[in-house]
């Protein structure tokens, strides 16, 4: 669970904030009552970052060389529009 840190406090004790972050899980911090940013270990920055490559990337990168993918032709359908 992550912790709240007011940012005067967040600010003058970054050491802990960072050394909790490390031992404990990501650390939240507020400005006026309101969370602003999270401090996380680079491992989780890492793996979170990872997982926000774009669609493009993700569909470039499967392993579908060589497989022709086909739409069957549908026939048009009936529609009862005023």
């Amino acid at each position: 669970m992550s912790a709240a840190w007011k940012l005067t406090d967040a600010t003058s004790r970054f050491d802990e904030v960072v050394a909790e972050a490390l031992s404990v899980g990501p650390q939240t911090v507020t400005r006026q009552g309101e969370p602003v940013v999270v401090v996380v270990d680079v491992e989780t920055w890492r793996r979170l970052s990872a997982a926000n490559d774009s669609l493009k990337d993700y569909l470039l990168a499967a392993p579908l060389e060589g497989v022709f993918l086909e739409r069957e032709q549908d026939e048009p359908r009936e529609t009862d529009l005023p």
